[in-house]
């Protein structure tokens, strides 16, 4: 069996079987208000110079209630007669050889979208989110994905472009919510450009405050975590504007290679920062909390705590404070994590 066919199994499997319970008592009545829900986010989920092709597979297969799905993605432009097209893929330029972003993800989640559409469950929707990570912003990319996006709208988590964008407008639930982040050119193209009463397809960042940082890579690894809740999130969401994206780096210095024990003094600063995002209407991402002795799997040393105990206790402290998005490589471990929790839900402080 194909990589597509076992992967669109998986999803018609995981939208027949996975019972929909009453949502917990303590989370929001809003599903998509910040802080109700944490999602498995599956760090580059997507072949990796040809090695690794399951990964979506095993995201899919991990049965979290939440999944959602990174893609990162690089423009090929039109050469020998081929059209350009967007390719999932982590080096720029592309080798050649990575899966097109149509066939890679929206051709294998085609069944559970229109199962989802055929027996409709709002109530519960996004089933999945689409994370986009572009790894080049040519205005041509962000039309070819605007456009894959516009064939496949009846799926998608929508909510309508206004003038000035505050407060932002409702959102229209969909089984498909798609995220990208503050690229250049990308808020022009994916809301700028579009009329006043028009459809938005996907949300972005805020982005960062202006700030000079240091020139080193070592001082501009420090520099995060010495940011307050406001310089980190300086603005709030508009109709656009859903979430904000951060290293690890701004809660522990150094990020996971050098830290140390987890602190009472470090969970004081995670929960700063995400009440300052929830406050301001924003769902929040920290990337990438992995934690193992033995690597080979194609994930970055830079990301790793070092064991499993390490990990599992900031994915303990982001789940509590109802981080939305807590990307890892460990796509089994951490739902095993958040499954331990009613319904997957955050605990609440």
């Amino acid at each position: 069996m194909s990589i597509r066919a076992t992967v669109s199994a998986l999803l018609v499997l995981t939208v027949l079987a996975t019972p929909l319970p009453a949502a917990p008592a303590s989370a929001p009545a809003d599903a998509l208000a910040p802080g109700a829900r944490v999602y498995l986010h599956a760090h580059n989920c997507y072949p990796d110079r040809g090695q690794w092709t399951d990964r979506i597979a095993r995201a899919l297969g991990t049965g979290a209630r939440h999944i959602a799905i990174e893609q990162d993605l690089v423009w090929v432009p039109p050469a020998n007669g081929r059209p350009g097209r967007s390719v999932v893929a982590h080096d720029v330029p592309a080798r050649g050889d990575e899966p097109s972003l149509e066939d890679h993800f929206f051709a294998a989640v085609a069944p559970m979208m229109e199962q989802a559409l055929a027996d409709p469950h709002p109530e519960a929707w996004p089933l999945l989110v689409l994370h986009f990570d572009f790894k080049t912003n040519e205005p041509e990319h962000h039309a070819f994905v605007w456009d894959l996006l516009g064939r496949h709208q009846q799926w998608l988590t929508t909510a309508t472009r206004t003038a000035d964008g505050a407060p932002p407008s409702a959102l229209t639930p969909g089984p498909l919510l798609v995220l990208t982040e503050s690229g250049e050119g990308q808020e022009r193209d994916f809301h700028d450009r579009l009329p006043v009463g028009g459809l938005l397809r996907l949300f972005g960042t805020v982005p960062p405050a202006d700030i000079a940082l240091p020139a080193s890579p070592e001082g501009r690894a420090e520099a995060g975590v010495r940011m307050t809740p406001e310089q980190l999130i300086p603005s709030g969401a508009t109709s656009y504007r859903r979430w904000t994206n951060h290293s690890w780096a701004v809660i522990e210095a150094g990020g996971a290679p050098r830290a140390g024990a987890w602190t009472v003094a470090d969970r004081a600063r995670l929960d700063a920062v995400v009440q300052r995002a929830h406050a301001l209407g924003l769902w929040v991402r920290f990337y990438t909390l992995n934690g193992y002795a033995d690597a080979g799997q194609g994930w970055s040393a830079g990301y790793n705590f070092g064991s499993a105990d390490a990990v599992a206790a900031r994915w303990e402290a982001a789940i509590d404070d109802g981080v939305e998005f807590v990307a890892s490589d460990q796509y089994e471990a951490f739902a095993a994590a958040l499954g331990r929790r009613p319904g997957g839900a955050p605990a609440g402080r």
